[in-house]
């Protein structure tokens, strides 16, 4: 496979790289001999990303080609918003820290020459940073605040930005990076499609046991979609896959949010998508939404430090507490007296503007309706964990839980109005796969919540479909990964 390096202007270009051709990005546009070929590997090295300029349109071009260009328009896309960098290095805190300890200044900008620095003992944090943006120039601004280092920016940056003395490190460093295999997904020619399944075996309370984890592969082998788990140290591989399915409990400011996000951005079918992941994370959000459109919820206060006073006329006491990302009951918390509300309510406005407020509606058990490609895929009843009021009891913020009875049932033995209210509620969020909360009180239903990434465990979920819901939610992604290679009309 040939490697072509594309650039503004060759006669600019300062690196002499033995065995790669470098051609003008207005060549390589508009010469129609690079449309028919197919086996190459393209390094975008224009001055500019910037939309719309030549630099973005090598990438978008090659991508349509079938080039495989670094950087891709997805990452191209990325460093655009300094926002979404700082979250996407987010989990780099650690690794940061110890990088740049011995750094006696308050600023540090880090060179990342296809993934490399020049000192050697920031090899490892160029790596991950470059796994994370994936383009070949890469410069990283670091500052300290408060005694931590932070990232203030990743940007890409062009040839003619190397300082003089780097020239032959980066030289070296592109020879070994174009001499390395292209990664390829294994037996790829013996399956459809490749999969990648998130998983965390540290956390003892994810989305899916380990049992289940087996199951959904099986279920994948059948229709000749090979799977690989990963964790939270492979997002750089994600571009190896045609799906991303998330079995790991999400949250905004979390690795998995990063992985939704990076693969969404690739092209990849990914469940849960980070729309979903962001709707359902936010509880304000989510309680907006559904009052908007009718769809019955518990009465509800949106509380700000203005308007703690009208909580308890408004819900009565006992009452509901949630904060706006709480998930899995983190972040949820019931007041039975108005010093434990005013106790609570002042804590959580320390992390959030606004808190939501619900009445407390005590059920012996919570409905659960798992939709998928906005239809019901099963329904279950949470039984609450004896002598407590959620179906979880959380021991400490960790791992320690105790969880109530799970019972699951066919869908035709479910009071129809269960699931037309959960399909309401979930088909405001999207297309993914969702796990509607409902309360029953008599012969009325409300929704408590739509949690994206809801819970399939082997003995629970599955107690009426068996190992046809795991076929179900694979069937899912093979028809939308089939969808997505369609050639456009």
């Amino acid at each position: 496979m040939s490697v072509l390096v594309v650039v503004d202007n060759p006669e600019d270009w300062p690196l002499a790289i033995p065995e790669v051709s470098v051609i003008a990005a207005r060549l390589y546009l508009t010469d129609p001999a690079y449309g028919g070929e197919r086996a190459l590997r393209l390094y975008n090295l224009c001055k500019s990303y910037r939309y719309q300029s030549l630099g973005y349109y090598v990438s978008l071009l090659a991508e349509a080609r079938g080039h495989k260009p670094l950087p891709r328009v997805s990452a191209i896309e990325d460093l655009q918003s300094q926002n979404l960098v700082r979250l996407m290095t987010s989990g780099l805190d650690e690794l940061i820290a110890k990088s740049l300890m011995p750094i006696k200044s308050e600023e540090f900008t880090l060179s990342i020459y296809f993934g490399r620095n020049v000192a050697a003992r920031y090899h490892i944090l160029c790596r991950h940073i470059f796994d994370l943006f994936q383009a070949p120039l890469l410069r990283s601004l670091f500052v300290r605040k408060d005694g931590a280092w932070h990232v203030r920016s990743v940007k890409a940056i062009a040839a003619a930005d190397i300082p003089p003395h780097h020239h032959d490190f980066v030289v070296e460093a592109a020879r070994k990076y174009f001499a390395g295999p292209l990664p390829r997904p294994r037996h790829r020619r013996n399956s459809r499609f490749d999969l990648a399944i998130l998983h965390d075996p540290d956390n003892n309370n994810p989305a899916s046991n380990k049992k289940a984890i087996i199951k959904f592969e099986k279920a994948a082998q059948s229709l000749n979609i090979r799977t690989e788990v990963i964790g939270r140290s492979d997002l750089g591989r994600l571009s190896r896959f045609d799906g991303l399915f998330i079995r790991d409990n999400t949250f905004i400011e979390h690795y998995t949010y990063r992985f939704s996000r990076r693969a969404a951005a690739q092209g990849l079918i990914v469940i849960d998508d980070p729309d979903s992941i962001l709707r359902c994370n936010n509880k304000v959000y989510l309680a907006e939404l559904l009052s908007r459109h009718g769809i019955p919820i518990p009465k509800t206060l949106m509380v700000h430090r203005d308007n703690v006073q009208q909580i308890i006329p408004t819900l009565g006491l006992p009452c509901v507490l949630k904060q706006p990302d709480s998930s899995c009951s983190l972040g949820v918390s019931k007041a039975e007296s108005a010093d434990e509300l005013d106790a609570l309510v002042i804590d959580l406005l320390e992390k959030s503007d606004l808190v939501v407020a619900q009445e407390y509606l005590p059920t012996e058990f919570d409905w659960r309706v798992g939709i998928l490609d906005r239809r019901p895929l099963f329904v279950c009843k949470y039984f609450m964990v004896p002598g407590h009021w959620q179906i979880i009891k959380r021991e400490s913020e960790q791992n320690d839980y105790q969880d109530g009875v799970v019972l699951a049932l066919p869908l035709e033995e479910v009071p129809p109005q269960v699931i037309s209210i959960a399909l309401k509620a979930a088909n405001l969020i999207g297309d993914g796969f969702y796990g509607v909360d409902l309360k029953q009180m008599g012969s009325s239903y409300c929704v408590i919540e739509v949690n994206d990434n809801p819970n399939v465990d082997a003995g629970n979920e599955d107690s009426v479909l068996k190992d046809a819901l795991y076929l179900e939610v694979m069937s899912v992604f093979a028809r939308r990964m089939a969808k997505r290679r369609e050639p456009l009309p």
